[in-house]
């Protein structure tokens, strides 16, 4: 999963980092380099957090849409890539049943992208997940401007 983030840096201070898809989620380093290393360690920090509260992993959203919002019009863009499989939360054993053919579909795609089966199907579930959860938000933003521009007409 690849976060966007937005670096900051004014004079005399540090690199600030802003995570636009996980409000509240910030860091910031002496250095670009440093300054990455903690925007990844905050990330996977407040990824931590959200499971543990039971709350959906927002799926990420494209840099362009973020660079239309006028507070990071003077950032610089790079991506965070987090590995939600190695997130440090407690795992747990399960067993599933699925179809013979289909688990050797997840086997082969896990096996040419460097994954384990478990790998995958915490990141698939994840991005399914975090999938469902923007859609319900972005239907809730629509359904909350059409109400308010009902308002007006009146």
């Amino acid at each position: 999963m690849n976060f966007p983030i937005v670096i900051h840096k004014e004079r005399g201070s540090d690199y600030g980092v802003t995570v636009p898809d996980l409000p509240g989620c910030f860091s910031a380093g002496s250095t670009l380099d440093e300054a990455l290393a903690m925007a990844r360690e905050a990330i996977e920090l407040h990824l931590e957090g959200l499971i543990d509260e039971g709350q959906p992993i927002p799926a990420p959203t494209k840099i362009d849409v973020h660079q239309r919002d006028p507070d990071y019009a003077d950032g610089t863009w790079a991506i965070v890539g987090i590995d939600q499989s190695k997130l440090r939360i407690r795992a747990k054993r399960i067993n599933i049943t699925m179809p013979q053919r289909t688990l050797d579909a997840v086997d082969r795609y896990a096996e040419r992208h460097g994954d384990s089966r478990s790998g995958l199907l915490v990141r698939a579930a994840m991005e399914y997940i975090g999938r469902e959860a923007n859609t319900a938000k972005g239907t809730t933003g629509r359904v909350q401007k059409k109400a308010r521009s009902h308002k007006r007409r009146k």
